[in-house]
């Protein structure tokens, strides 16, 4: 293994055998502050509660332990939360950032073409047909669901061809008609299923445990690492068609695979926490803008996802304490106001 920092270039350079990487330094410095402020919201979101603890001994409640309660209230009513939020957010991101560059496009988010939408109805079919069905089924239900409308999307948009901007159009015509089979499957079921359809699909945080963080965890990293050989393809992908086509890029088959990751990711994370939106929107584009970078980048947008969906769902906790709002309501808050800024910076440049 190699490294090297070209100071001339601003440029920072490791090879390990076949795999090269070539990250911008200031994309580092980004990535490196983002992750420092996600670390310290989490802190905080350890501390503050019922029962306030000190950033110090919060730190002391993860490391070293000797006070017991403390190390209780952080360690096992806490900590389980903001390691999904931290997770997931960074899920959601990278979801986003793939998607929005195989799609050139800043508007082709899981939330925008449908994805979120359709693991919602998976998620739904199983809690209404199996009377609450249970954590594991219902996430089986969201994968389901995600992956099968992704699969439909890609269908009616293929056309020689997915192309990005039919892919969007597509999704959202699509996310239509799945929102209202969504309304219908809640009207018609009786009031507990549909009460608790209706607290899943706000997205939301509350009553998650370790018995879920660790099954979270593990499918996540097993994505991550599936998405590592693709990413230098996504760049390739953005030059357009003919291009990739002459860099000997198999445009079809790659850009498949990347959306089957995307979705993977997004449903994911939405079996966990339910459908969390504007994250996986608004990640990417605030990650790139801040590190200045050419294109979308997938340590910055997980960097930035994680950061998000933290610092959102500590004040969902705190906003009307001691009521906790579920995070989705927060993220839909904020993401509105982000998605229509880039409206009009869309509009403008257009």
């Amino acid at each position: 293994m190699t490294a090297g920092i070209d100071f001339g270039r601003r440029t920072l350079v490791v090879r390990h055998r076949v795999l090269t990487a070539r990250i911008g330094l200031r994309t580092a410095v980004v990535c490196a502050v983002l992750l420092t402020l996600a670390l310290a919201v989490a802190v905080l979101a350890l501390g503050t509660g019922d029962y306030a603890i000190p950033p110090d001994r919060v730190v002391r409640a993860l490391f070293v332990g000797d006070q017991r309660f403390d190390r209780l209230v952080v360690w096992e009513w806490r900590f389980p939360r903001v390691v999904l939020a931290l997770a997931l957010g960074a899920a959601l991101g990278v979801s986003g950032a793939i998607l929005q560059s195989v799609t050139r496009n800043p508007l082709g988010s899981p939330d925008i073409v449908g994805f979120n939408t359709g693991a919602y109805t998976g998620a739904l079919i199983v809690i209404l047909t199996l009377g609450g069905g249970g954590h594991f089924p219902t996430a089986a239900g969201a994968l389901i669901g995600g992956l099968a409308t992704a699969l439909a999307i890609q269908l009616l948009a293929f056309r020689h061809q997915v192309s990005g901007f039919r892919l969007i159009i597509v999704g959202i015509g699509v996310s239509a008609m799945l929102a209202s089979v969504n309304t219908w499957l809640v009207l018609r079921a009786d009031l507990h299923a549909a009460m608790s359809a209706a607290a899943w699909g706000a997205g939301s945080l509350n009553g998650l445990s370790w018995p879920q963080v660790a099954p979270a965890l593990v499918v996540l990293a097993i994505l991550g690492i599936l998405v590592v050989p693709f990413a230098p393809k996504l760049h390739i992908l953005e030059l357009g068609d003919d291009l990739a086509h002459a860099f000997g890029l198999r445009v079809g088959r790659s850009r498949t695979v990347l959306i089957v990751l995307s979705v993977a990711l997004t449903a994911a994370a939405t079996a966990v926490a339910g459908p969390i939106a504007f994250i996986a929107l608004a990640a990417p584009q605030l990650g790139r803008r801040l590190a200045r970078s050419p294109s979308i980048a997938l340590v910055p947008a997980a960097a930035m996802g994680a950061l998000l969906l933290v610092s959102c769902d500590w004040i969902a906790q705190r906003a009307f304490a001691p009521t906790t709002l579920p995070v989705g309501v927060v993220t839909v808050s904020i993401g509105g106001l982000y998605l229509a800024y880039l409206l009009v910076v869309e509009a403008r440049r257009n």
